[in-house]
């Protein structure tokens, strides 16, 4: 894969991390329960810490780093959803578009790794690798307590 591929690809990750950033940052101004609140913060950091890795190797390879956010598309989708969740007070119904999200994000780092063929530059491929597992992290604690919210609105 040639230089210039590569940094489209790491870019589309920076501005997925920059969408995941700012909409957590939303859902937390939104909440009021602190386990939300940690739950976003602590996910913010996630794409703090992706995204500064992808910037930085975005930088050595001779490109600029994407600064933006996605206006539409299927993020736009997940925060509205949360939003209005939240608005809601409708525990579930949150976590539901907060797991949505996670499987955009996951789906876009997968893509990258395999359909993109990011595999070519090892350096690259080791630390989307490592994004990934983080971003799957993320992932199955929002689906663990999205179940565990489930279950208490089972049993009232």
């Amino acid at each position: 894969m040639d230089n210039e591929k590569t940094i489209e690809v790491l870019n589309s990750l920076i501005v997925i991390n920059n969408d995941r950033i700012e909409g957590y940052e939303t859902a937390s101004k939104e909440t009021e329960a602190g386990d939300l609140k940690s739950l976003f913060s602590d996910f913010q950091q996630t794409s703090f810490t992706c995204k500064s890795e992808l910037v930085a190797e975005v930088t050595r390879l001779g490109g600029t780093p994407d600064e933006g956010t996605r206006v539409t598309g299927k993020f736009f989708r997940v925060w509205m959803d949360v939003k209005a969740a939240l608005t809601g007070n409708d525990r579930k119904l949150i976590l539901d578009s907060c797991e949505y999200g996670e499987d955009v994000a996951l789906e876009a780092y997968e893509n990258a790794l395999t359909k993109d063929g990011i595999s070519t530059n090892s350096g690259a491929k080791d630390m989307l690798s490592k994004h990934h597992t983080a971003l799957k992290a993320d992932h199955d604690k929002v689906k663990q307590m999205r179940d565990a919210s489930k279950q208490e609105k089972e049993t009232m």
